[in-house]
Formats: structure tokens, sequence, C-alpha cells
């Protein structure tokens, strides 16, 4: 019985955080995220949805075989179905209010399906002061769909962009 209390007010809590800090209709309560990218005790600051591309270059590996290779992201930020900023190289973040952050991979789980990029949990190396994005240390990417590079490489120095979708939740450290 006691599980199930805390439970609830683990539920309230993001419920209440919901009210705070607006979230669009995806919601992490529409997603487990896995104990590898977890943030436990950590607060929302904002949770966007992108649309947009995974880029990679056609590159020879060690043995000489080509192979795509990760270049970048370029992705629209949304918000309620509204652009209101975008993704790319960093990787960074950077919303129409002027708030930008950049991130460092620090944890990663599989993708739902193997064509799924993988869900990752980044560590702000940069953070705004003022904006919707002020005081977020932890990225977390998930709900991941596409993005993963297939198929026939070369030749070499080719680029492949492939369709991906995702969303990106920003916390801050509680307290």
């Amino acid at each position: 019985m006691k599980g199930a209390v805390i439970l609830t007010i683990k539920k309230l809590a993001v419920l209440g955080a919901a009210f705070l800090f607006p979230l669009p209709a995806l919601s992490l309560a529409g997603a487990r995220v896995p104990d590898a990218i977890a943030a436990a005790g950590d607060t929302p600051v904002a949770m966007l949805h992108a649309e947009g591309a995974q880029i990679y270059h056609c590159e020879a590996d060690p043995k000489g075989k080509l192979a795509w290779q990760f270049r970048e992201p370029i992705a629209t930020l949304l918000m309620n179905g509204k652009t209101i900023g975008r993704h790319y190289a960093g990787p960074s973040w950077e919303l129409a209010d002027g708030s930008r952050i950049v991130g460092r991979v620090v944890a990663s789980a599989p993708g739902t399906t193997p064509r799924d990029v993988p869900w990752l949990k980044l560590e702000a190396t940069s953070q705004p002061v003022t904006g919707r994005l002020a005081g977020a240390t932890v990225i977390q990417r998930i709900n991941t769909k596409g993005g993963v590079a297939g198929g026939h490489c070369g030749p070499n120095g080719a680029l492949s962009s492939v369709p991906y979708s995702a969303d990106y939740v920003f916390l801050k450290k509680h307290g």
C-alpha cells in the first residue's frame, strides 16, 4: 500500500509540473523512461517535439569498409503544434525566446525498433540564464521514431538524410 501511495504522489507531482510548465499533448506519462537515461528527482522545465532528419556521411571505417557515420541532427522544435525553435549540431537546441542549450551525451538506451535512433540522456554543457530553457541541466531524447541510416553507403563522402522525430525533455536539478 505504501508503494501505491508513493506512486500516486509521483503521478500528482508530474501533473502539477505540467500545470506549472505547460507540456504538449505528448507527455512523460506516455513514455517509460529506461533506467539508463533516467534523471531521478529532476524537475521538467519543458518538453519539445522535434521533426527533422539525422544526417549521415559515408566514410571508410578503420578496415577500409564504407559505412554510414552520424554527422548532425537538423530538426524543427515544436510546442503545442507551433514552431518555437530548432535543433542542430552541437548538439544544440535554440528557441525563439533566445534561450540556447548545448549538450553532451552521457547515457543511451535502444530505440523502440532497430530503425529508431537511441533514447539519450545528455548533460547540459552550456545553459541560458533566461528563457524557457533557463536552469535546464539535463536533456532526455525519448519517443524516437526513425533516424537510423541504412542501405548502401557509397561513394565515399556521400550524404544521407534520414527522417526522424523525437521528444526532448529539459530538466533541472530539484531544489
